[in-house]
């Protein structure tokens, strides 16, 4: 079958015409209701975990993203610093769940904890739309100035991940320019 040059010229000017728009950007997810899901999620895998009797701790100590927050430091922070921060401990916790998730045998506890890991994932992407971008720690190494501590229990890990989004993740959140 051969197209005369008009008819091709046709053809591109329709498929040109009628192809879809490029994909739109992500907009900005500055609803707080949504990190106040997130908490909630966390919550309830604690409270699973702090009824679980038997196959659910920590084969050794995890590290951890510390989740104090002085006020007076982390206002003089730059929104790239207070970025980077919340980002190395997203990463320490989606690596302390992980491990978590491979030691745990109670299967009753197995969708809390998947749901901690997607929901990892979820703020990830909620920080993509802020225009924060990800950064992932070279192996071994959390950030420079990164304050870690080490727990041994997986209700302890889980009560990180909970006060860690309560505390600078929804600091970060809530001060995002983009949002503003």
């Amino acid at each position: 079958m051969e197209l005369s040059p008009r008819l091709f010229t046709l053809l591109l000017m329709l498929l040109e015409w009628t192809r879809p728009g490029l994909p739109s950007p992500l907009r900005p997810i500055c609803d707080l209701r949504v990190l106040k899901h997130f908490i909630e999620e966390a919550r309830d895998a604690q409270a699973a975990m702090l009824t679980c009797k038997e196959g659910c701790g920590l084969p050794e100590p995890v590290t951890v993203p510390q989740t104090k927050v002085d006020f007076s430091v982390w206002e003089r922070k730059n929104a790239l610093e207070q970025a980077h921060e919340v980002q190395s401990g997203l990463w320490l916790l989606n690596q302390a769940i992980g491990s978590l998730r491979a030691s745990v045998t109670n299967t009753a506890l197995h969708s809390h904890i998947d749901n901690s890991l997607i929901n990892i994932f979820r703020i990830g992407k909620v920080l993509r739309s802020l225009n924060i971008q990800e950064c992932t720690p070279p192996a071994g190494e959390v950030s420079r100035g990164e304050e870690t501590w080490r727990v041994s229990s997986a209700s302890e890990l889980l009560q990180v991940h909970v006060n860690f989004l309560r505390g600078k993740l929804q600091l970060l959140l809530s001060n995002a320019p983009v949002c503003h």
